[in-house]
């Protein structure tokens, strides 16, 4: 009845499985993957035809961790899983990032990757073996997927000696939590949490990381081999005679209009190009069905992208003409606003957020109901992102993936410098409300969570700052930038951030869109943001350089009398001022 197909290895001394042909047999892609005890099952299913009217990869991953994989019922008053939880969302985004720059370009099926944790044996996290898990199906699916890619957790023991897959009670002694995904020639994301490491420490977690996944990756491909389904037929348009027209119909145009600095003028104009552009190809504003809209569109696109990269590499000048280096104007002020607790306003060239720390009691920790039980939080940090802040309009209401994913950044680079829980006994949340964004605005929540908390009073270990890097790279050539804009963002090929103080690193996060990137390429980009990170921090040191003396000492006189807060006072709430 089953067609069983099964391969094993010794995997940081824990054997791990990984098992297609008896479950969930109607998908295009199954695996079970077991690691130790932690067991889950990753299913792939695409879309026999493309889906109509779309430009981009209609890719989407849904992890959920089931409570009965650890022996525990839901908490709450429905007691069953309803929505994600915010483990689901940040693990769903762990493994979108690496796998989605790896489809074929102009895929366009719907293709849906679903990842449910059965078992949890309390010491391998389920995060890693839905990596491992996910990319098999993929492999074994017929998608047009150029994987598999292998993922392993990195660790940095007290004797300063890296860990694979440290076990969770390995990782509370840590001095780094490392995420990294990629291929057998390169990295392609990284995650990470770290006690102010550096740069060098940082790079060889991720080298330590790439090695030891690759004996996955070779278990992956030898699973494939017994059982991988014949690849879909998929074959791209040629659009080489119809780019080489546009090039002639748009070039100059499209270069004078991204030697505009300002975002809002830069638009316009790139809008005014691409009109110009469709009314060469559609003159009569009829559809052509042997080139439709949606691929005159499309190569447009591509020629955007082209044209700052040229400019880039050939001038090494961007597109708000800055050298490959150089930061954006900063300015900040702490305290910003005059009944909060703490405040920041942080602006960085046309990206600004305006941060509020907030103290509380004991009585505030938020309560997480996890698969390994339930525990309490006494740092919370919130990040919004509202479509007025790109000058767009769209859906207020929860938080999206987005917002979750950059307020969790935020969360672990500043988390490594708060003071212990003996040293400052209250439960913090920063709330981060991004009013502009052009480049980095979780970078920027980064600087501004520094700022507020120092404004409140919080005794932090150092101030920290973030940068976001990027990377052009064509052939052998390649440019490193500083401090990259949303359109350097989108029409490159890396988004590189970093987090720390002067002394380390608190936080990496790296994401690549082409096959990924060499060690060389990464011991750049380290260096060129350390230089980054402290040209930011002596600009933040110029509206506050430490913590206030007193917690509420810049309240106004007529205000001062409202505090309740002292430096051991664990009873009562802080009163807002």
């Amino acid at each position: 009845m089953f067609n069983v197909h099964r391969v094993e290895l010794d995997w940081g001394g824990r054997k791990l499985t990984l098992e297609t042909g008896k479950i969930a047999r109607q998908a295009d892609g199954a695996v079970v993957a077991t690691y130790g005890e932690t067991t889950v099952i990753a299913t792939v299913v695409a879309a026999k035809q493309p889906k109509p009217g779309v430009d981009f990869l209609p890719l989407t991953v849904n992890y959920t961790e089931k409570y009965y994989a650890a022996g525990r019922i839901p908490g709450g008053y429905f007691k069953r899983e309803r929505g994600p939880t915010e483990k689901d969302t940040l693990t769903s985004r762990l493994i979108d990032r690496p796998i989605r720059p790896l489809f074929a370009d102009g895929w366009r099926c719907d293709t849906q990757v679903i990842i449910t944790v059965l078992s949890h044996d309390m010491e391998n996290d389920p995060d890693i073996v839905a990596m491992v898990a996910a990319s098999a199906a993929l492999t074994l699916s017929g998608a047009p997927f150029m994987g598999p890619i292998g993922a392993a957790r990195v660790g940095f023991s007290s004797e300063n000696e890296y860990v694979l897959n440290p076990t969770l009670d390995e990782m509370k002694e840590s001095k780094l939590d490392l995420v990294v995904a990629g291929t057998q020639d390169a990295v392609l994301m990284v995650e990470s949490e770290a006690q102010e490491l550096t740069e060098e420490i940082m790079l060889g977690a991720v080298m330590f990381g790439h090695r030891h996944f690759q004996p996955v990756i070779d278990a992956i491909i030898s699973l494939a081999e017994k059982a991988a389904k014949e690849p879909r037929e998929f074959a791209m348009p040629d659009t080489a005679a119809l780019e080489k027209e546009m090039l002639g119909v748009v070039e100059g145009d499209l270069r004078k209009a991204y030697s505009i600095p300002r975002k809002a003028e830069r638009q316009d104009a790139v809008a005014a190009v691409k009109k110009k552009a469709m009314e060469h190809f559609f003159p009569d504003g009829t559809d052509n069905p042997e080139r439709p809209m949606q691929m005159v569109a499309g190569v447009f696109k591509d020629l955007e992208g082209k044209i700052v990269r040229w400019n880039i590499l050939d001038t090494s000048k961007r597109i708000d003409g800055r050298d490959l280096v150089t930061v954006r104007p900063i300015v900040c002020e702490a305290p910003f606003l005059p009944r909060t607790h703490g405040s920041a306003l942080f602006t960085r060239g046309e990206t600004q957020a305006i941060v509020v720390a907030t103290l509380g009691t004991s009585e505030d920790e938020q309560f997480i109901d996890a698969l390994q039980g339930t525990y309490k939080e006494a740092f919370l940090l919130h990040y919004n992102f509202p479509p007025f802040s790109v000058g767009e309009t769209g859906r207020v209401g929860a938080p999206g993936r987005r917002e979750i994913g950059h307020g969790k950044l935020a969360w672990r680079a500043i988390r490594p410098i708060l003071p212990s829980k003996d040293e400052f006994p209250y439960t913090i949340r920063v709330v981060s409300e991004i009013t502009e964004s052009n480049g980095s605005s979780s970078m920027a929540t980064v600087c501004g969570t520094s700022l507020a908390l120092m404004d409140a009073g919080v005794p932090l270990k150092r101030a920290i700052a973030g940068i976001a890097m990027g990377l052009i790279k064509e052939d052998a050539r390649f440019a490193v930038l500083s401090d990259i804009l949303g359109d350097e963002d989108h029409l490159g090929d890396m988004d590189f951030k970093v987090a720390g103080t002067e002394v380390g690193v608190t936080s990496l996060q790296m994401d690549i869109k082409i096959a990924g990137i060499t060690e060389d390429i990464m011991k750049v980009a380290l260096g060129q943001a350390k230089g980054g990170r402290m040209h930011i921090l002596g600009e933040m040191a110029k509206a506050l350089d430490t913590a206030r003396a007193e917690l509420g000492e810049h309240a106004p006189a007529s205000n001062r009398s409202r505090f309740r807060l002292t430096r051991s006072a664990t009873s009562s709430a802080p009163a807002a001022r």
